[in-house]
C-alpha cells in the first residue's frame, strides 16, 4: 500500500500574515481550498486507493462518531471486517485518515516514526505548548539524542533501585483504608479508588524521578492532581472542548484562540513547570553534598542536570529539561493511575482472581491489553512510503497514516479478545496466531514499538505490580453496586473509568481486608 506525503495548509499562512485580517481571512480560505483540490489530484495519481465507511458528517466525517463512542475500537474493528486490514476513514472537511489493523504493516509505520511518519501540525502545537519542546515533541535526530540522554535513568538496575518507592506509596494508601474499614460496623469501606490510585502515581513518581514527595497520600493539595482533576469533571466543557480539537486537526490555529479549555492547558502548564522548576533549582543545590556522582547518573533528575553541562556529550538545552520533566510528571502521574484503576475494576468484576497472584504478570498484562490508557496514535507521512500488508487488501481511495486496532481485535487475539481473561499469558499457545505477530511489548501496542517505544514501560510495569501486589493481598474489591455495575468512560486529560451516572471521575468501590 503507499501513502504520499502532504504539505500543510499552516504553511501557507506566512504567506498572507501581512494583508489586512479581513483579507487574510479570505485569503487563507481561498489558498486551502487550492492546496485540497491540489492534494485531492495528487493522491488519485499516486496513492493506492482504499475502501472505507461512508462519511457520516460533512463537517466531522465519523471522527465525531469514534469521540462520542464508549468503544472506538470496536468501531474500528468492525470497518476492518468489512474493508479490510487497511482501510481509510473520513475526517474534518476533506481530511481522510488510513487505518492499519495488519501486524506486517503496523511493524513497518513504526519503525519509520520520528523520520517517514511524524507528528500531525496539531499534536506539535499541542504539545509544545503543554509540555515544551521534549522527548515528547521532538522528532529525528533530536528525539534520538533527548531519547539516548534519558535512557540510563530507566535501565533495570535502576528501576531495581527505586522498586522500594512504589512499595512505600502502596503501604500508605493501605493504612489508610485499613483505617476507614476499622472505623466502619460493617468491616468494609466504600473507597473511591481512581483518587487513590492518583495520589499513589503522583507522590511515586515525585519521589523515584525526582526526589520530591508531593504529600499526595498525606492529604497534600497539589496543583498538578486539581487541573487534571478538573478536564474530567465537567463532561459538558468535555465535549465541547472535543469539537473544538476535532476543527483543530483541519486548522490547528484554532488552539490558538483564547477558551476555557486552552486557560486550563495553560494553568496545568504553568503550574507543572513551577514544579519542575524548583525540582531542578533544588537538585541542583544538593548533588554535591547529598547526592554521589554514581547515584546521580542514574537518577532520572540528576540525568537531566548533567545533561544541562556544556560538554555533555548528549547536552540539552534548560528549555529541554523542563520539558523532560513534565512529560514525565504528565507520563508518571496519568497513565499508571489509570491502568491501575482499571485494574481494580477488573478484579471486583472477578473475585475468583484474587487468590492467584503468581497470577500477577498475567493480570498486569491484561490490563495493559483491554484498557491501555492512549488508546490512539495517530501520524502524518512526512515522506513518500510503500506499506507491506500481510494480507490483499481490495482499493478504492486512500491519504495519511495510522491508527491501530490491534490490542482487542478478535481477528488477531481470538474470539475471546474483549474478555478479562489473564489465563491467555499462562500458557504457550495463549498468544498464538496473529497476536504473536504484533511487534511491541509482550505482542501488545500499549507502549507503542519503534524509535517511540514507550521509555518509562519498565519503570510503569514494576510501579504497576508493586502497587497491585500490596492491594490484592491485603484487600477484598467489590463493585459498590453489585458485579453488574456498568462503567463508562470520562473523557478528561485521557479517557479514564467511571461508575455510570457517577460526577466526575469516580470510582468507588467496596474494599475489605483479605482473609
Amino acid at each position: 500500500m503507499k501513502v504520499v506525503s502532504v504539505p500543510s495548509p499552516l504553511s501557507l499562512w506566512t504567506t498572507v500574515r501581512s494583508v489586512g485580517a479581513y483579507n487574510v481571512a479570505g485569503s487563507f480560505v481561498a489558498l486551502w481550498a487550492l492546496v485540497k483540490v491540489l492534494r485531492a489530484l495528487r493522491w488519485r495519481l499516486k496513492t493506492t486507493q482504499l475502501r472505507g465507511p461512508p462519511r457520516t458528517s460533512f463537517m466531522y466525517g465519523v471522527l465525531r462518531d469514534l469521540v462520542v463512542s464508549q468503544d472506538s475500537g470496536a468501531m474500528y474493528e468492525r470497518w476492518a471486517t468489512e474493508y479490510g486490514v487497511a482501510y481509510v476513514i473520513p475526517s474534518v472537511l476533506t481530511q481522510t485518515t488510513t487505518v492499519l489493523c495488519d501486524p506486517k504493516a503496523i511493524a513497518h509505520f513504526y519503525a519509520r516514526e520520528t523520520w517517514t511518519y511524524v507528528h500531525t501540525p496539531l499534536s506539535l502545537t499541542f504539545l509544545e505548548s503543554f509540555l515544551g519542546r521534549g522527548l515528547l515533541w521532538s522528532e529525528g535526530e533530536a528525539h534520538k539524542r533527548q531519547r539516548k540522554a534519558l535512557t540510563p535513568a530507566f535501565s533495570n538496575a535502576a528501576i531495581r533501585k527505586l522498586t522500594s518507592v512504589f512499595y512505600d506509596s502502596a503501604y500508605k494508601a493501605k493504612g489508610a483504608w485499613d483505617t476507614a474499614i476499622e472505623s466502619s460496623k460493617d468491616g468494609d469501606a466504600v473507597i473511591e479508588v481512581q483518587n487513590w490510585m492518583n495520589h499513589i502515581s503522583l507522590d511515586s513518581i515525585g519521589i523515584a524521578g525526582f526526589s520530591h514527595d508531593f504529600g499526595s497520600l498525606d492529604g497534600k493539595q497539589a496543583s498538578v492532581t486539581e487541573v487534571f482533576d478538573t478536564f474530567g469533571n465537567d463532561q459538558k466543557a468535555s465535549a465541547v472542548n472535543q469539537v473544538v480539537l476535532l476543527l483543530a486537526s483541519a486548522f490547528p490555529i484554532i488552539t490558538k484562540i483564547p477558551s476555557k479549555h486552552k486557560n486550563l492547558v495553560k494553568k496545568l502548564g504553568v503550574a507543572m513547570g513551577e514544579i519542575s522548576n524548583d525540582l531542578l533549582i533544588r537538585n541542583r543545590r544538593e548533588k554535591d553534598t547529598n547526592v554521589s556522582e554514581r547515584d546521580e547518573e542514574k537518577s532520572i533528575i540528576g540525568l537531566l542536570i548533567k545533561s544541562e553541562g556544556q560538554d555533555a556529550e548528549l547536552r540539552m538545552s534548560k528549555e529541554e529539561v523542563m520539558a523532560q520533566m513534565k512529560g514525565l510528571l504528565v507520563a508518571g502521574y496519568e497513565t499508571t493511575s489509570i491502568s491501575l484503576t482499571w485494574a481494580l475494576i477488573e478484579l471486583s468484576r472477578h473475585p475468583d482472581l484474587k487468590a492467584n497472584l503468581p497470577y500477577l504478570d498475567a493480570v498486569v498484562h491484561e490490563i495493559l491489553r483491554l484498557h491501555p490508557p492512549v488508546g490512539e496514535f495517530t501520524r502524518l507521512a512526512a515522506a513518500d512510503d510503500v506499506i507491506p500488508l500481510s494480507e490483499p487488501v481490495r482499493t478504492l481511495s486512500g491519504e495519511m497514516t495510522d491508527s491501530a486496532a490491534i490490542n482487542r481485535s478478535s481477528a488477531i487475539w481470538g474470539p475471546d479478545a474483549k474478555e478479562f481473561k489473564p489465563d491467555r499469558w499462562l500458557t504457550e499457545d495463549g498468544i498464538s496466531g496473529k497476536a504473536k505477530e504484533v511487534q511491541g511489548h509482550r505482542h501488545l501496542l500499549t507502549f507503542v514499538d519503534g524509535p517511540r517505544t514507550c521509555l518509562g514501560k519498565d519503570f510503569a510495569i514494576s510501579e504497576f505490580k508493586a502497587v497491585l501486589s500490596v492491594l490484592v493481598k491485603n484487600f477484598v474489591f467489590e463493585m459498590r453496586d453489585g458485579p453488574d455495575t456498568p462503567v463508562e468512560i470520562a473523557r478528561g486529560f485521557l479517557l479514564r473509568p467511571r461508575v455510570a451516572g457517577e460526577d466526575g471521575i469516580e470510582v468507588p468501590l467496596r474494599v475489605r481486608r483479605y482473609e
